[in-house]
This record gives C-alpha cells, sequence and structure tokens, in this order.
C-alpha cells in the first residue's frame, strides 16, 4: 500500500513539474506562448500597412500580441525609442538615420514602408514637366526638411536652379498652404499625400501633374524617395529572432492587403482615427505602401541617404551611416 501512494505522489510530482516547464516557456517564438512587439506608428501614410495588422491584433488573430500605438509626432516614437520602450516602429527615412548615430547603433532599419508621396499641382497654369516649372512659384510646406532638399534635388537635375528659376514660398502646414492656394487664380504647390487628396476635394480645379517620386527614379535609377522605414531595436531583434520573423510576416501580409483591398483599408484608417476613409480611399494608390528588405531596400535607402547629407548633413544626424544600420532578417 506505501509503495502505491509513493508511485502516485511521484506521479503527480512530475505532472506538476511538466506543467510548471510549460507555463514557464517564455522564451519568444517558442512553445505556445504568445510574444510581445511594442511598435508605434504616425498617423499618416507610413500607418497604412500597418492598420490591418493593428485591426486583427486588437481582435486576437495575429500570431504575436501587439502592444502598438499610434502618435501624431515623430518626437513621441523617438524617444520611445531611445529609452526602450519600444521594440519597433515606423519612421521617417532620416530619423531612422538620426537615431542610428544617436543611439550607436542600437536602432536599425529592417524594412521600407513607404515610397515617396510627394506631388505637384496645379491650377490655372500649364504644367505637365519639371521644366515647366521654371518661372513659376511653388507653395508649399517643410523647409529645412526633406521635402526641400528633394524639390531642390530634382530642380537643379533638370537643369532649374531653385535659388534663380523658381520662387519657392514655404508655409508652416499644409492646411496654410492649401488656404493660400484656393484663394488665388492660379497657382502650383507642392504636397503630400493624403493632402494632395485634401486639396483636389476643397478646390477641384486643382489636378496632380508631377509625382517627384516617378522624377526621382528618372535621376536615380537605384534608389527612390523614402518616407517611411520601420525601424527595429537592436537588442530585441537579436534575442527575439522567431517573433521579429513572424512580425515581418504578419506586416507583409497586412502591407499587401492594404492596396489589395482599397475600401477596407479606408475604412480601418478611419476606425483608428489615422485618415478618413473618404480621402484615404483616394490617397492609398498613390502613397507608394510597400514592404522591401534586403539588398533593394539598402539600395533605395543609401542612395536616397546620400542626396540628403549632400544637401544637409543634420538631416541625418550628422554623420552618413554606413550598412550597419541594416537589419536582414535571416
Amino acid at each position: 500500500m506505501k509503495r502505491k501512494i509513493l508511485s502516485l505522489i511521484l506521479i503527480f510530482a512530475m505532472l506538476v513539474s511538466l506543467s510548471a516547464c510549460r507555463g514557464n516557456n517564455n522564451t519568444p517564438g517558442k512553445g505556445n506562448e504568445k510574444s510581445t512587439v511594442r511598435i508605434a506608428s504616425m498617423k499618416g501614410p507610413t500607418s497604412i500597412g500597418l492598420v490591418k495588422l493593428y485591426d486583427d491584433a486588437s481582435n486576437e488573430k495575429t500570431s504575436n500580441d501587439y502592444d502598438y500605438k499610434i502618435c501624431g509626432t515623430a518626437d513621441e516614437i523617438a524617444t520611445g525609442l531611445i529609452k526602450g520602450e519600444l521594440d519597433a516602429a515606423c519612421v521617417p527615412a532620416n530619423l531612422a538615420s538620426v537615431l542610428y548615430n544617436k543611439t550607436e547603433g542600437r536602432i536599425k532599419i529592417a524594412a521600407v514602408n513607404t515610397l515617396g508621396v510627394l506631388y505637384i499641382l496645379s491650377k490655372g497654369i500649364s504644367v505637365s514637366s519639371v521644366a515647366d516649372l521654371k518661372g513659376q512659384t511653388i507653395y508649399t510646406t517643410g523647409q529645412g526638411t526633406t521635402p526641400e532638399y528633394t524639390l531642390r534635388h530634382i530642380l537643379s537635375e533638370n537643369n532649374i536652379d531653385p535659388d534663380k528659376d523658381v520662387t519657392i514660398e514655404y508655409m508652416s502646414e499644409a492646411a496654410e498652404v492649401l488656404q493660400k492656394a484656393s484663394a488665388m487664380d492660379s497657382a502650383v504647390v507642392m504636397l503630400p499625400e493624403p493632402f494632395v487628396e485634401v486639396a483636389k476635394a476643397k478646390d477641384p480645379a486643382f489636378e496632380t501633374v508631377i509625382d517627384l517620386t516617378k522624377e526621382w527614379e528618372k535621376i536615380h535609377d537605384d534608389s527612390s524617395i523614402v518616407t517611411g522605414v520601420l525601424v527595429v531595436s537592436e537588442d530585441f531583434a537579436s534575442s527575439n529572432e522567431n517573433a521579429l520573423r513572424t512580425f515581418f510576416d504578419e506586416y507583409k501580409a497586412s502591407s499587401k492587403n492594404a492596396t489589395a483591398n482599397i475600401e477596407e483599408t479606408a475604412s480601418l484608417l478611419e476606425k483608428y482615427d489615422i485618415i478618413k476613409a473618404a480621402i484615404a480611399t483616394k490617397a492609398i494608390p498613390y502613397c507608394n505602401i510597400c514592404f522591401i528588405t534586403g539588398d533593394e531596400m539598402i539600395s533605395k535607402v543609401t542612395g536616397y541617404f546620400k542626396v540628403l547629407f549632400d544637401a544637409s548633413p543634420d538631416s541625418l544626424g550628422k554623420k552618413l551611416p554606413d550598412n550597419n544600420i541594416f537589419y536582414i532578417v535571416k
């Protein structure tokens, strides 16, 4: 009888031990435990490719758990990355370089998620090429930032001196540009999506006449305008490879869905207070949403960074980053 009781005790102890082992298996990407990825993005185009992932995560339909937030400014995201409060984030491409330099390589670029979103619009003025901008006044935003450097580069490469052959009038916000241009009988403006669609809704006389991303790619066949990138914390990436690989798979699927199912995506963008659905429906096809990794990512980003650095080293954090800035998922 004693032997029987002892055997039962031993069996019970083994079961408890096995249960405890399963319960404590928190290694990301292993066992049945879900890994948590803390991610942030900004309101605007760079969140378009993520919104389906956010919605699936909210409805417990993802393989990882995603602790996500949608921020109004890039500064909020930058602070979270530097403090180690975020594992990944979608940020402006040049900010990724600033963060890489500031953290001594702890923040790396893992994917390009948005190519160019800048367009030239006109009303009452015939513009069909960059050459037609000569002698015009261009109303825009972004003085001292990447939109200015992009515009000046494209003008210069088309033999237009941005300081002599055109007048560029900078304003603080896109709304100010719209107000100014809408009150004029004729005007030329440079705006990013989705403000292009806002402009057309406000004043139907506006038409899109130049896609600056296409103009860039005429000049540089190995790079592009890179609006947004996905960055990851090297600390997180090095110790959570399975979770990161899963995140990439789910993000890529979400990004593909964004352009394949525009109405659904637009509805989700309004649901999460990112972009109004009516504007998003029209803007999404022109936001160049993508998920580019590997060699293509490196080529597009390095070419873009070279132009920015030549225009203003401060835009990249005073130092042109080397290829160690890129994180390649194995």
